[in-house]
């Protein structure tokens, strides 16, 4: 039912591997820097997927997620720098600290609604991704978990959430965001955005965060 601590860890020729459906866990760094692992079927029977499980398998594309995982361990897929897209699926509830740090390659990701938390550096350098969409089941969102998303353009913030210190530091390309009035903010957390920068000081606002309140005051308003 488990897979124990490194079992497969730098088996850097391994490229194919089919788990049992009696899996439930997979333990930390089972799978860390196999880095001509090009995709992977993860069985439905895997609730957890341990710290650095997939960490540094850089020719992984895909991955097919598990309908019964609850929780993403911290880096379980860190500088997988060909993942291009992630579906996660309606159990998971946790997404661990660093859990797709410098996936470069990652354009999309769908985030389910069951989704309460979102780690510290989560998605941070993720530098292809364009969008994202929060759900509103999120409640805390942690520091730096989209810092230096470099094209990221447009995100969808929850009502309910709490975010860290410098959650969107260094997104120069963000330039809409919707920000409800519900939704907490830590310290800096627009700092060098720069685009969301120019367009607030053209609109007479010092800083991002009054600017964004004030334009989501306007929506509100013209939807009544």
């Amino acid at each position: 039912t488990q897979l124990g601590k490194a079992a497969f860890q730098q088996c850097t020729s391994l490229t194919s591997v089919v788990l049992p459906d009696s899996l439930t866990q997979l333990g930390k760094q089972a799978f860390l820097r196999c880095s001509s692992l090009t995709s992977m079927v993860l069985p439905d029977s895997l609730t957890k997927i341990g710290e650095l499980a997939f960490g540094e398998c850089t020719s992984l594309t895909s991955v097919v997620m598990p309908v019964n995982i609850t929780q993403l361990g911290n880096g379980a897929f860190q500088k997988c720098t060909s993942l291009t897209s992630m579906v996660l699926p309606d159990s998971l509830t946790q997404i661990g600290k660093d859990a797709f740090h410098t996936c470069s390659s990652l354009m999309s990701v769908v985030l389910p609604d069951s989704l309460t938390q979102i780690g510290k550096g989560a998605f941070a350098r993720c530098s292809s991704l364009t969008s994202v969409v929060l759900p509103d089941s999120l409640l805390q969102i942690g520091k730096a978990a989209f810092g230096e998303c470099t094209s990221l353009m447009s995100v969808v913030l929850p009502d309910s959430a709490e975010l860290g210190d410098y959650v969107f530091e260094g997104c120069s390309s963000l330039h809409s965001v919707v920000l409800p009035d519900s939704t907490e903010l830590g310290d800096h957390v627009f700092l060098k955005c720069d685009a969301l920068e120019q367009k607030a000081a053209m609109t007479g606002f010092d800083t991002v965060e009054p600017y964004l309140r004030d334009r989501y005051k306007s929506i509100t308003l013209r939807k009544l």
